[in-house]
């Protein structure tokens, strides 16, 4: 094989490899083959530019061209000029679906669904990794650079997937890596002809120690060694070093405590993945609960509590962690006046739902959990330790319904002057609109609580806010500036605001994250799945403690105590639905006209909503993934069965009826000699001839005789006898009766064939021929009974005589070189196309 081809196979195979890294990223795989196909192309438009010599920057622009023209064929084909050529519509298009994929990315979390914009970057960016691959190591040969591309590739996936790629992920790029040095190794190597690699241990002394073609040189060997030992190191070394596990190879975790002593808990922000839970296209389960609490619209289960804001977001506070207790200690601030009751929940979690916070209701009182957990006493909540985290969890949870009524909020004494200090803080970078706003909306309220209602009824109905998953939750001091103007977001942007505002008008405030109510069963369990997480804001009033408000629109319940002339309900009682209160979670809620779209792609907006949205989406019969299902297996079929195909047309060619050939004897220019042919005749007997369409006469016995030769030689190679050019047609023959296993009929027919080869290479006349087409089918038969089942399946599916075609495609290839060079030669001119030596020493 041509050294150039053989180094743009492997750049071929290490981008791949490289590119397994992105697999974890999407839901499906399926992109990869179509990655794979397209980078081919790229790959053997590099390789057919080079083999006509145009200068290094001609064969990079003409794979950019090729590159761009696939990308167009497969994601903006009916935008497209005769679905190939770009015009200023395909280019838009492709720009929209790279801005789509880069909202997918940022919305949905990992394994992201395969969408059209994300999977045009995934397929994108390998085209170009893999062009950038070819043009280092091939068209410039230094391929050692080559190795940032792939690293960059994989250092992509593993920094998206949180540092979890895997070590597979990393064995297969740098894998590929070395595949890629070993074979620039060997190619430089080979360019001195045979290479000394010192003296052989068998018998041969110093001649062994001269490599030929094909065989492994000393450096080589040498040079997959130090490749394996090193990736072997690079393995076993942040395995057998616990410090090191937080690399490219190590898996994302939560922050836990330390094992033993105190411990303390280390700030960290769980709405990362918020917007993409909410956007999850399947609501998928993560907790299930039963519960003894009266009122199911308002158990919500707390995660943690978001305590430092920095202006631009709301982070958790370092603390320190203890044993968890038999029982928890009071609630901070919770005295005696107020009505609480104890409710008993049990509660299993997914063993796909791995968190480092224990999921509970607020406040919890008893927590009966197997385990490695800690406890920190600031939030209430429990933490895992040494990795410990809820995937399968089975835990028992005693917590408090705390029932204050309207007055006895409006009533609040002030807070302690250190929960005010820590929790009324806010940054002086913090926009003076979001103090103006809260005094604004709050105007005319006596006391803090009136003003935590009037905040909340304010972003809830009041205001003119939407619900809409789909808006970027933004960072900066801004954020909260532009959400107050665009009026439009989640539940992130309205606990956060709520929050912030309630901290400038002296309130102590800060956010919970955790999961709404979910959806009550049939068999009275509840399910809470991905689309339940939720944030909400808590706020401090003495003697009740930290209480929840609910700002969001269209999510969770609004607690009964902010309900206008609503008694507070015991915990027996049935709670009924209001217009200011949700009920309990259903799988169908009812639906409005003012229902935002993203809550309707969401099915979150009643049987009705969801019933237009299922017409309106419905587009029939799904032709076009029908089609891929059935044309790429059916592509890769005929891919595999190509040698087979091959093989029976040049039979049929051979042997069949060749619609009245009339040859004259072959003359010593169209004799051929062949590697491993079994001696010297013209190619398939056809090349150098005129032809006509007459009857088969006499004149045509050559041809039929050589063909016939051909078709013996490649059969028994297929089963296993390669042909040997050494050898006269007499003794070639004898050679295939002795390890083709031939006996009766087959013998004869065999030394028949070659008896008849011998009288058309070297007699005056031939001589009449009885059907050397019958003859080969004799052997055939002899053949593929001593071969056993296994060798005729390996003789039929894939035969090794097949390897003809590249040989074919590599004398054409020789072929157009020669002319370009003649062509050159005649224009002196064009020897600046040729590109420079690159000769080594």
């Amino acid at each position: 094989m041509n050294r150039r081809i053989r180094l743009t196979l492997c750049a071929f195979a290490a981008t791949m490899m490289a590119s397994g890294a992105l697999v974890p990223l999407v839901d499906t795989s399926a992109w990869v083959l179509q990655a794979a196909l397209m980078l081919a192309v790229q790959s053997g438009a590099g390789a057919l530019a080079r083999r006509i010599h145009p200068a290094r920057v001609l064969t990079v622009s003409f794979q950019v061209i090729v590159t761009l023209l696939t990308l167009t064929v497969a994601f903006a084909a009916p935008y497209a000029m005769f679905s190939v050529v770009p015009g200023p519509p395909a280019v838009q298009h492709l720009a929209d679906l790279l801005s789509t994929g880069a909202d997918d990315v940022s919305r949905y979390a990992i394994p992201a669904p395969a969408t059209d914009g994300i999977r045009l970057m995934l397929i994108g960016g390998v085209l170009l990794i893999g062009l950038a691959v070819d043009v280092l190591a091939v068209t410039f040969r230094a391929t050692a650079p080559a190795g940032l591309p792939l690293l960059a590739l994989y250092s992509v996936a593993a920094g998206l997937s949180d540092g979890g790629a895997g070590w597979l992920w990393f064995l297969l790029a740098a894998g590929g890596y070395l595949l890629l040095l070993l074979a620039e190794g060997q190619e430089r190597l080979s360019r001195w002809g045979r290479v000394f690699g010192g003296v052989s241990r068998t018998s041969g002394g110093l001649a062994d120690g001269l490599s030929g073609p094909g065989r492994s040189v000393a450096p080589v060997r040498t040079g997959r060694r130090i490749g394996a030992v090193a990736l072997g190191i690079a393995l076993a070394v942040p395995a057998a070093l616990p410090a090191l596990d937080g690399g490219l190879l190590g898996s994302a975790g939560g922050g836990g405590g330390n094992g033993g002593g105190g411990g303390t808990i280390s700030a960290v922000n769980p709405l990362i993945s918020m917007q993409d839970n909410l956007n999850q296209p399947e609501n998928r389960e993560v907790l299930s609960y039963r519960t003894d609490s009266g009122s199911p619209q308002d158990f919500y289960l707390r995660i943690l509590a978001l305590d430092q804001f920095s202006g631009g977001e709301w982070r958790s506070s370092t603390r320190r962690l203890s044993d968890v207790p038999e029982r928890l200690p009071q609630p901070a601030g919770l005295n005696g006046d107020v009505g609480v009751t104890e409710v008993r929940t049990n509660i299993s979690a997914s063993r796909s739902y791995q968190q480092t916070y224990l999921p509970l209701p607020y406040p919890a009182s008893q927590v009966e959990v197997p385990g490695r957990w800690r406890y920190e006493p600031e939030g209430r909540t429990l933490v895992g330790d040494e990795g410990q985290t809820t995937g399968g969890a089975r835990y028992e949870v005693r917590s408090l319904v705390v029932e204050p009524t309207a007055s006895q909020l409006a009533g609040a004494p002030a807070p302690p002057s250190e929960v005010v200090r820590e929790y009324t803080r806010v940054p002086s970078s913090l926009p003076g609109v979001v103090e103006d706003t809260a005094r604004k909306v709050t105007e005319g309220a006596d006391n803090d609580y009136e003003r935590a209602v009037k905040l909340q009824d304010w972003f809830a109905s009041e205001g003119g806010f939407r619900y809409d998953t789909s808006v970027t939750s933004g960072t900066g001091t801004a954020a909260i500036e532009r959400f107050l103007k665009a009026k439009e977001g989640f539940c992130v942007h309205f606990s956060f605001t709520m929050a912030a505002m309630a901290r400038t008008l002296g309130i102590p405030a800060r956010v919970a994250v955790g999961f709404a109510p979910g959806t009550v069963q049939t068999d009275g369990s509840v399910s809470v799945g991905l689309r339940d997480a939720h944030a909400w804001p808590e706020l401090y009033f003495e003697g009740v403690g930290w209480t929840r408000f609910e700002p969001t629109p269209s999510r969770g319940s609004t607690p009964a105590y902010t309900r206008p002339d609503v008694p507070t309900q015991s915990p027996g009682a049935t709670a009924q639905p209001t217009d200011g209160a949700s009920v309990a979670p259903s799988a169908a809620p009812s639906a409005s006209e003012s229902c935002p779209p993203q809550m309707r792609r969401q099915g979150e907006c009643g049987v009705a909503a969801a019933a237009g949205a299922s017409d309106s989406s419905d587009t029939g019969f799904p032709l076009g993934t029908v089609l891929l299902w059935v044309l790429v297996p059916l592509a890769v079929l005929v891919l595999l069965l190509l040698p087979m195909l091959w093989r029976l047309r040049a039979r049929r060619g051979r042997l069949g009826p060749p619609a009245g050939l009339r040859a004259s004897r072959p003359s010593d220019g169209d004799l051929t000699a062949r590697p491993g042919t079994g001696g010297t005749f013209p190619d398939d007997g056809l090349r150098g001839r005129s032809a006509s369409p007459v009857g088969r006469t006499a004149a045509d016995t050559p041809v039929r005789v050589l063909a016939a030769w051909r078709e013996i030689t490649d059969t028994a190679w297929d089963h296993g006898i390669p042909p040997d050019d050494s050898l006269t047609p007499r003794k070639a023959a004898a050679r295939v009766v002795r390890l083709g296993g031939l006996d009766g009929p087959a013998v004869a027919a065999v030394h028949r064939v070659a008896g008849s080869v011998e009288r058309v290479l070297y007699a005056p006349e031939p001589g009449p021929v009885a059907s050397p087409a019958e003859e080969v089918r004799v052997i055939r038969r002899g053949l593929a009974a001593a071969a056993g089942r296994w060798g005729r399946l390996r003789a039929t599916l894939a035969p090794r005589s097949a390897v003809r075609v590249i040989w074919a495609a590599s004398e054409r290839r020789a072929e157009i070189a020669r002319g370009f060079s003649a062509w050159i030669g005649r224009h002196p001119w064009a020897a600046r196309l040729r590109p420079p030596s690159r000769q080594q020493g």
